[in-house]
């Protein structure tokens, strides 16, 4: 065991990861590591063998996180004999007369969004939906396997949620949840596209619909609730 799995400090960033959260989980707990300063600037991180058995996933899943950090230029990697992955220093610093509020606003707009969402998808689910609903909730979900470039994506994605919010007869709600998307939407192109998050969603996406249309309300809510802590978890383990 290296010396860096060995401190006190790690234990308490990296635990085993549970249910299908895996890779989100993983990013969100090794990219907190690293902006944290468990992993310092210059170090390289522990073996991969050592993170998998540390955070209970497959090699695999390990390697598709280090390679999301990668993307988001928290990490580089260099093969061979003597490589690794080695943390690098973050792109930008506070300026000397700002603190740093980037974390609690995130972090406020992922509690937001864990209400409103949610709730939504639950109200949509009780709801009598007419032809032109139902409609709109699969014509905005085909959207997704359509878009050509991931802005087109990230803006069906937010069409989608949108859609779900708007069926509820609500207009505060619909208010509240476009607001939210577009802060999370923001955040999101902050980060890199991550095909094996992308493959998440689609399958999260697809059932949550399916919930509404059904009229299962439970299942629509805990869905949409794995979906967005989902998406937290990424935020969490990329933004600084």
């Amino acid at each position: 065991m290296t010396d860096a799995m060995g401190s006190p400090l790690v234990d308490a960033a990296l635990h085993p990861v549970r249910g299908h959260m895996a890779f989100e989980s993983c990013v969100e707990q090794l990219g907190s590591a690293i902006r944290l300063g468990i992993f310092r600037v210059g170090t390289k991180l522990p073996g991969e063998r050592e993170l998998a058995e540390k955070l209970s996933v497959s090699r695999a899943t390990l390697r598709e996180a280090i390679s999301a950090l990668r993307a988001a230029g928290l990490v580089t990697t260099t093969r061979g004999r003597g490589g690794g992955t080695v943390v690098l220093p973050a792109a930008e610093q506070w300026p000397a007369d700002q603190t740093p509020p980037r974390r609690a606003e995130i972090d406020d707009v992922i509690v937001f969004r864990s209400i409103i969402e949610p709730g939504a998808a639950y109200r949509a689910a009780l709801t009598d939906l007419d032809a032109a609903q139902r409609t709109l909730l699969t014509d905005s979900l085909a959207d997704l396997s359509v878009a050509e470039t991931p802005a087109d994506y990230r803006q069906a994605d937010a069409r989608l949620h949108l859609a779900i919010a708007t069926v509820c007869g609500s207009d505060e709600l619909a208010r509240s949840c476009s607001a939210v998307q577009v802060r999370i939407h923001q955040l999101l192109a902050e980060i890199p596209f991550l095909k094996t998050n992308i493959d998440h969603s689609e399958t999260e996406h697809r059932a949550i619909v399916a919930a509404i249309l059904d009229g299962s309300a439970d299942r629509a809510r805990d869905i949409m609730t794995a979906h967005c802590d989902a998406t937290a978890a990424l935020l969490k383990g990329l933004l600084k």
